[in-house]
């Protein structure tokens, strides 16, 4: 049982995670890098598993994701409930750890920080992450909740559906009469410069697929991976992209961008994936991610 672990080692393992390395754990701990190896040894020991792969950065295996979850919910429980308690040293805010896609933080998600903030002192240390993979953070420990594409809860966690944001296949005037007004936008679209978030976004190709599954994905691909450079870049006449509704309205109504396809958003679900803990500071989270999203219309 989780319960039969020792804290200690549960905790040296934790702070091994989010130090990176055993010697910065121990610095943390105020013991020696020996103590760090001996009480993760022992754990793994306890367990019957490898928890550490040691490189630098260490990295958990399967098994240690399990484990720095417990250690990240205890410590939380341990938290809120001194904190009901009044217990000395427990009056800090609470820290958070959320991971959300840039497009979100860009647009909707801080007004929901705001909000939350303002109702309980919460400190918020954000991951940016693309919203098919902040499932990943979540399983791995690191953070508390996500702003997520995927349905499917991650173990040990809830799921609310929060709505979806749509994207409009975009580009500058110019770019759409240089490279875009000899054709049908099907034959041609592969074939020009695109603008991309990152290697893990795959929003443009999957534009391209729908449009044109016979087509090759574009091989001129400028990586921008900042939401508002990223619109910047396209309205810079780099290449065509992915536009979120709420970046590429103004801009369509300026003439600024041309939408190349009115008729073929592409809408990405929004989920909000959080752990399974009765905590205050969490729960008043959540309900202000919801509000925040329904407010911006992510729909």
């Amino acid at each position: 049982m989780m319960t039969d672990l020792p804290l200690d080692q549960v905790r040296t393992l934790l702070a091994a995670v989010d130090e990176g390395t055993f010697d910065a754990a121990a610095r943390a701990l105020h013991v020696t890098p020996s103590a760090v190896s001996q009480r993760i040894k022992a754990l793994e020991q306890r367990t019957g598993r490898v928890l550490l792969l040691r490189t630098k950065p260490v990295e958990l295996t399967d098994s240690g994701e399990v484990v720095v979850r417990f250690a990240r919910q205890l410590a939380r429980l341990e938290r809120d409930a001194g904190a009901e308690l009044g217990l000395t040293g427990t009056d800090r805010p609470t820290r958070l750890s959320i991971a959300v896609n840039a497009d979100s933080l860009a647009t909707w998600f801080l007004p929901a920080l705001s909000a939350a903030a303002a109702e309980l002192p919460i400190c918020f240390d954000l991951h940016r992450e693309d919203q098919d993979h902040t499932t990943r953070l979540l399983r791995q420990g690191l953070v508390m909740a996500a702003v997520t594409s995927s349905p499917d809860p991650v173990q040990g966690c809830t799921v609310r559906k929060l709505g979806q944001m749509r994207y409009h296949a975009m580009a500058a005037p110019g770019f759409v009469a240089r490279h875009l007004s000899h054709g049908p936008l099907r034959q041609l679209l592969s074939d020009v410069p695109v603008v991309v978030f990152d290697r893990k976004d795959d929003l443009q190709d999957g534009f391209l697929r729908g449009l044109a599954p016979d087509r090759p994905a574009p091989t001129v691909r400028h990586y921008v991976p900042a939401s508002e450079a990223y619109v910047q870049a396209v309205l810079a006449g780099l290449g065509w992209g992915m536009v979120p509704e709420a970046q590429a309205a103004a801009h369509r109504r300026s003439g600024a961008l041309v939408d190349l396809a009115a008729d073929r958003p592409v809408d990405v679900p929004l989920y909000w994936q959080q752990w399974k803990l009765d905590s205050p500071a969490l729960t008043a989270l959540a309900t202000a991610v919801a509000a925040a999203a329904a407010a911006a219309q992510v729909s």
